[in-house]
């Protein structure tokens, strides 16, 4: 199968070779490179964002990433990048020549504009079959952010029109699939594949790094507010009142933006929180590490502690549980899916330090509790979310739209998109 990817903000690339890859990146890089292992041909298709890329680069057997020039090339941060969305569709179209994909498969909302645009545009009798996946939903965010939700404003009616428009929707996790109902989203057309962990790269046997204290608690992920790492930071007090004094809380990531710590405005503001807290020395900040670096940082802590606001799916759960380590999860989005409560590790309410401190003190109390959930979450990622499996699911859900000839009904609002930047 010939299978086009759009990543218009995310490129696998990062993923591949260095420490600024979000979720998203990971997701496509091993995605892609999971089908062209199953015999496919896969090609990416993401926004140049240097002007000394390569136009194209060939990652390996069957997978190429394509830079396509749409908007300057220059980084440009995601919710900014809608007006550059109709050069993608076109760059994408230039590069399908009259070869078309079997399939294309968005990733993000924006990525869904420019894949139905290319689909459209590529003048076909029948248009390519466009399949999506969100990540994250624009409704979602709004709920949780309000005002501070950086998003365009045509977000609130473009996102919905991309699911309704797409042949198909892949979702990560069955509380998306309520969320994409509540979109107006035909359920008929949805069905669910998770995000995955590499199982090479997070084997379950690296060596843990030395650790200076008797316990280490660990929290991975872009720092902004959303994740709630403030929230862990307010336990660690409440940690130290149940007598868990010697506890360090290792924070591992960065904003995204190529900030250092200094210059990060999240990272300022739970240093000074720590130091008002009095917790300053059980706190260290290590800012973003190559990817090969992370199975030793997971394996010398005692938890991974996961406490965002919300989280569409998240998948340094995965990696946690791929390495054997128990994790503390707020009990939101894919994480309650992902996490099994009491078996894999243990939820607790969004926004709640009393009940984070409370967790992780049963985990620091009970060696054998820790070994008993590690061994469970290794054994729960590797039978349900393996890459591969991930691939067949979604090679699935190709084959479906193909083999029923699902029509986009691709002029269905079609013409409310005019006059808008894309």
């Amino acid at each position: 199968m010939k299978i086009s990817m759009v990543s218009e903000h995310a490129s696998p690339l990062a993923a591949l070779g260095g420490v600024d890859a979000g979720g998203q990146n990971v997701h496509v890089a091993a995605l892609s490179s999971s089908l062209a292992a199953r015999g496919h041909h896969v090609t990416v298709y993401t926004r140049r964002d240097d002007p000394d890329l390569p136009a194209k680069v060939q990652v390996g057997p069957g997978l190429t990433v394509v830079h396509v020039d749409a908007g300057p090339a220059w980084r440009i941060p995601k919710d900014e990048l809608l007006p550059f969305m109709g050069e993608l569709a076109d760059g994408i179209c230039a590069d399908w020549g009259e070869a078309l994909p079997d399939v294309v498969h968005a990733h993000f909302w924006m990525s869904g504009l420019a894949a139905i645009q290319a689909s459209k545009r590529a003048g076909a009798a029948d248009p390519v079959p466009v399949v999506q996946t969100f990540h994250a939903l624009g409704s979602v965010k709004r709920r949780h952010q309000g005002s501070a939700d950086t998003s365009p404003p045509a977000r609130a009616w473009l996102e919905p029109w991309v699911g309704r428009t797409a042949d198909w929707v892949i979702a990560t996790c069955p509380d998306e699939v309520f969320e994409l109902k509540a979109l107006g989203i035909s359920r008929s057309k949805i069905s669910i594949a998770p995000c995955g962990v590499d199982l090479t790269l997070f084997p379950g046997t690296s060596d843990a790094e030395p650790t200076p204290r008797t316990h280490r608690i660990l929290s991975v992920g872009r720092l902004v507010q959303r994740k709630g790492v403030d929230l862990i930071i307010r336990a660690l007090p409440l940690l130290a009142d149940a007598g868990f004094n010697d506890v360090e809380l290792l924070i591992v990531g960065g904003s995204g933006d190529a900030l250092t710590l200094e210059e990060d405005p999240e990272a300022q503001r739970l240093h000074a929180l720590a130091k008002e807290l009095g917790v300053e020395d059980k706190v260290t900040m290590r800012g973003q590490v190559p990817r090969d670096a992370m199975p030793g940082i997971f394996r010398s802590a005692d938890a991974v502690v996961c406490t965002p606001w919300y989280e569409p799916f998240g998948i340094v759960p995965l990696e946690a549980m791929a390495c054997g380590v128990p994790v503390v999860a707020a009990a939101v989005g894919g994480l309650r899916e992902t996490v099994v409560d009491q078996k894999t590790g243990l939820h607790v309410p969004p926004k709640d330090p009393e009940a984070i401190a409370e967790a992780v003190g049963k985990l620091l109390a009970d060696p054998a509790l820790r070994a008993d959930m590690g061994r469970a979450g290794a054994r729960r990622a590797r039978s349900r979310y393996t890459w591969d499996r991930i691939a067949a699911d979604t090679e699935k859900a190709y084959r479906s739209v193909l083999a029923a000839g699902l029509s986009r009904q691709a002029g269905n609002g079609l013409e409310s998109l005019e006059g808008t930047a894309l």
